[in-house]
């Protein structure tokens, strides 16, 4: 083994703190500012100490050796990019308020780059011309950048944040099924490696494009998306992307629609109170603007809309709530008694549960004013059927119809088959064997290396502090002495010792610190384990502790040296 350097604390540019960050709301956040490890520089943008670069470099280390074993390329692409070729795909205007946009001097307008698509396209229409070029899988691991409006979370969810993204490109839809396998089987790697807890879930593919979309997750209070875990099969999701058949019901049997005086009843509770009717009875008509246009959302009186379905639905269209300006002029449109029915000039899209020959309780477009055996098909038509809803705990699994489970999630990579959208934009052809052109089918796959810190401080932290897994610790051991100048020189000599044989070393040397203060520092650093040079020093007895399981035991310098270096 190596030798390697021992990192001592009276030394190390790392102050820990006994108290949390007035603005730290999760543990990670407050873990990570509290230990040493990160600083907050502004908004949404941190700045790495020498304990979160030494954890920030395991995890760059794990995915650079997992991607290297598919067979990738690393490379390095510039963060500040043109703007033209962002034009060409339509993204620089889909990625919205979220894009870094610039002017260089001169008025050109650059961005900062979010994602590399567009980059990595060109980079192979550059470099490769023939069938015999392909297929190639390229990455790299660069810091990308996003305007968040409410960055928060710490390094959950920065403005800056380093992510590895990596790059398909092959001649036919199997070449790339095949390179999309690579990366979910690399990515399970990766993430066992890294000890983390995760699921693999069907998603959406966003402003990415493609077709095919899986996301990673891991399982937190801490995050931001929440995924659906079906407990009798092996179906897992994102909410987002979870969508159910349209099962159309025969209305033969429902009388003709009749308006009913409802005075009083303009939201969904005093409706079904005031007729003695469950929620799920009535018909919700939510309105929106698309673009300045008014459109009605139809669902279940019991369920809420989901607007950032809504809104992938219309991307990239922008997509606000209506205002009570909105209703002036609008006869049509009586606040609080909207129906499908009778609508004019209005866009009319219903989640999957309002289906053809559904009948039900909604607006009559008068004030105070419902109807019933208002039909889905009969009485109002549907121009799209979209999967709006917010998922409820217990909605049926759609592959096998037992109760969903929900829970809240980090996402922490994400694969997409891209297909040719971008191909397509960038014009990326080779020859292929006949000497004609082909067009290239791409995949594009994130993994976020900062995030899975944070991840990580999320799921192995206890009450005492970050508890690493030993692959991504800042140091193998944690020495401790605890006062006086025999412990510290003991506690130096093993600290010798053990580097010798190639074992990271972070040793607590700091004079003038209380052993309390050391211990708790050490619970709070969270290496794997601490070797303290206590009370039986004159005798050479160390105490080893591990950080996760608490148990300690007295062991010779030797016995320890062995025992660490096994």
């Amino acid at each position: 083994m190596a030798n390697a350097p021992v990192q001592r604390m009276s030394q190390l540019l790392a102050k820990t703190l006994r108290d949390d960050p007035a603005d730290a709301e999760v543990l990670s956040h407050k873990l990570l500012v509290r230990a040493g490890y990160v600083r907050r520089t502004a908004a949404g943008i941190w700045s790495w100490l020498p304990l979160g670069k030494k954890v920030l470099a395991n995890v760059e280390r794990i995915v650079r050796e997992e991607m290297d074993a598919i067979g990738a390329q690393e490379v390095l692409l510039p963060a500040l990019l043109p703007r033209e070729p962002y034009e060409a795909t339509g993204r620089w205007d889909e990625y919205g308020a979220e894009l870094f946009r610039l002017n260089d001097r001169k008025g050109g307008d650059y961005l900062l780059g979010p994602t590399h698509e567009e980059i990595f396209t060109l980079l192979v229409k550059d470099q490769a011309s023939s069938y015999k070029d392909l297929p190639v899988i390229l990455y790299q691991i660069q810091s990308k950048f996003r305007d968040e409006a409410r960055p928060r979370a710490g390094i959950l969810r920065g403005r800056e944040f380093l992510m590895k993204d990596s790059y398909s490109f092959d001649l036919e839809d199997e070449g790339l099924a095949q390179s999309y396998a690579l990366h979910r089987q690399a990515y399970q790697r990766i993430f066992e490696r890294l000890g983390l807890d995760y699921r693999i879930c069907a998603a959406t593919a966003g402003a990415m494009g493609g077709s095919k979309s899986e996301e990673f997750l891991a399982p937190a209070e801490a995050g931001e998306d929440t995924f659906a875990d079906c407990p009798n099969c092996d179906f897992a999701a994102n909410t987002e992307a979870i969508s159910y058949p349209l099962t159309p019901e025969d209305p033969s049997g429902t009388p003709a629609l009749e308006e009913i005086p409802t005075p009083d009843t303009p939201t969904i509770e005093t409706l079904a109170a005031s007729l003695g009717v469950p929620a799920s009875a009535t018909l919700k008509n939510l309105l929106v603007k698309v673009d300045g246009e008014i459109v009605a959302v139809g669902v279940p009186g019991d369920r809420e809309v989901d607007m950032d379905k809504v809104e992938a639905h219309f991307a990239p269209a922008v997509v606000e709530l209506v205002t009570a300006e909105d209703f002036v002029g609008r006869p049509d449109l009586v606040r609080g008694y909207v129906g499908p029915q009778g609508l004019e000039k209005v866009t009319y899209i219903a989640d999957p549960r309002v289906a053809p020959g559904t009948s039900w309780i909604t607006g009559a477009n008068k004030d105070g004013m419902h109807a019933k055996n208002v039909v889905a098909g009969r009485d109002f038509e549907v121009e799209a059927y979209v999967d709006v809803v917010v998922v409820q705990e217990g909605d049926p699994c759609p592959r096998c119809g037992t109760g969903l489970k929900l829970d809240r999630a980090i996402e922490i990579g994400h694969i997409f088959q891209l297909g040719r959208k971008y191909a397509d934009a960038l014009k990326l052809d080779v020859l292929g064997q006949n000497g004609k052109p082909v067009r290239v089918t791409m995949g594009s796959y994130g993994v976020g290396v900062s995030r899975a810190v944070a991840a990580l401080a999320e799921q192995t932290a206890d009450e005492q502090g970050l508890c690493w897994p030993k692959e991504v610790a800042p140091a193998d051991v944690h020495v401790v002495a605890a006062g006086k100048a025999l412990q510290t020189e003991l506690a130096l000599d093993v600290s010798q010792q053990l580097a010798a044989a190639g074992v990271r070393v972070l040793v607590d040397d700091r004079a003038g610190v209380s052993p309390g203060v050391k211990f708790t520092d050490a619970e709070l650093i969270g290496v794997p384990q601490i070797l303290v040079a206590g009370r039986r020093s004159a005798e050479g007895v160390l105490e080893l502790k591990d950080r996760r399981t608490g148990e300690r035991e007295e062991l010779t310098v030797d016995e320890a040296i062995a025992r660490l270096t096994a």
